[in-house]
């Protein structure tokens, strides 16, 4: 697996190159957003742990960038920690937010689990009439065109499809699809979900809200 650290602060980033060689990770690094969207060009990234405040290009700014080519798994690890950042950060796509002074134990574990989710699948695909989820190349199709989803979504849709037809709760999804740690709350999963519907068009009905517990993927 290798992993993009980006970060200006040298130290920094060998803090945590150190730590993720010991889990037998590959590691690049780079120092700003610029040098992350070249790194992530000319080399296949498996996960970025991104700086937000950076000379040149900003984090935020380079995540945009790079995910207008490529969906790539990405931890938010920055100084910047006020609710406003974790909420932008998580509406761009990302996958984990940590705050600065962080523990690099922390930062492995969390490492750990952003790959988990990303690569617990059931299959190659998923085909449903002419919906169809590709999960290596974390794409979703219908009538063979692509429709744009953030991660959480493709997450979201992962994780039902490979638990269809069983009613799974809101606290099994926070704790599933956002980790262990994150800030917020039922209200989360409820706006995902509408988001994943609205995305999901004419095969929005196949999200079944269950009474008193949470959602299914209800397949005939």
């Amino acid at each position: 697996m290798r992993i993009l650290v980006v970060d200006d602060e040298k130290l920094i980033r060998e803090v945590i190159k150190e730590y993720l060689l010991k889990e037998k990770y590959e590691v690049i690094e780079a120092e700003n957003g610029q040098e992350a969207i070249d790194a992530c060009n000319t080399n296949d990234i498996d996960l970025i742990i991104l700086d937000i405040m950076m000379p040149k290009m900003d984090g935020y700014t380079a995540y945009k960038e790079i995910r207008q080519n490529k969906r790539i798994p990405t931890i938010i690890l920055s100084a910047r920690s006020e609710e406003y950042d974790k909420l932008l950060g998580f509406d761009l796509g990302i996958d984990d937010f940590l705050a600065k002074p962080f523990s690099p134990k922390e930062l492995v574990a969390r490492v750990k689990a952003v790959s988990r989710r990303n690569s617990d699948t059931p299959e190659d695909e998923f085909i449903y009439n002419d919906l169809k989820v590709d999960f290596k190349g974390r794409v979703i199709s219908i009538n063979d065109k692509e429709i744009k989803v953030t991660p959480k979504e493709f997450e979201l849709l992962s994780y039902f499809i490979k638990n269809k037809n069983i009613a799974i709760s809101r606290e099994t999804l926070l704790n599933k699809i956002w980790g262990y740690d994150f800030f917020g709350d039922d209200r989360t999963v409820d706006t995902h979900i509408k988001m994943l519907r609205n995305s999901l068009g004419k095969y929005r009905d196949l999200i079944v809200t269950v009474r008193g517990i949470g959602y299914k993927l209800e397949i005939k």
